[in-house]
């Protein structure tokens, strides 16, 4: 199976000049967790999840209406290609512990996004124990338990 058989295909992104609160209204009005950040190319930049807005920005006690997304948004951004086999976008989402990935087109454009929900949704054609597998990974769960 393609990625771009699975994912959502209509991504919302922000640019890096826009506020903070800007992001939280889309997050909102959209029932999204996060948002690429994308330049005036559509090149991905940055993304940013509502997690990053509470710990980056809120509990830092910056102002959501001033501050721009670039000032809190995770730069080194995962991102998988449309034409990829869905495989690969596990193994990147497992190896690296996210729940939300950018896909691009060839020329490393945004065109859309894999999501954690969106494999669970397509587990039939994925295949139950691989989807097992990617969130196990994901979610860390067995791993380091001996370490806290």
């Amino acid at each position: 199976m393609k990625i771009k058989e699975c994912m959502c295909n209509e991504p919302i992104s922000v640019k890096p000049e826009t506020r903070i609160q800007d992001v939280v209204n889309l997050m909102s009005q959209n029932k999204i967790g996060c948002v690429p950040v994308c330049d005036e190319k559509n090149h991905i930049c940055g993304i940013v999840t509502d997690r990053d807005i509470l710990l980056r920005c809120v509990d830092c006690k910056k102002d959501t209406n001033t501050t721009p997304v670039s000032d809190i948004m995770t730069c080194n951004v995962c991102s998988c290609k449309e034409n990829e086999d869905i495989t690969n976008a596990e193994t990147i989402m497992g190896q690296n512990q996210i729940r939300r990935i950018p896909v691009c087109n060839t020329q490393n454009q945004l065109v859309g996004i894999l999501t954690l929900g969106d494999l669970v949704q397509n587990d039939k054609k994925i295949g139950k124990e691989e989807m097992c597998n990617t969130l196990e990974n994901i979610c860390d769960c067995g791993k380091n338990q001996n370490n806290n």
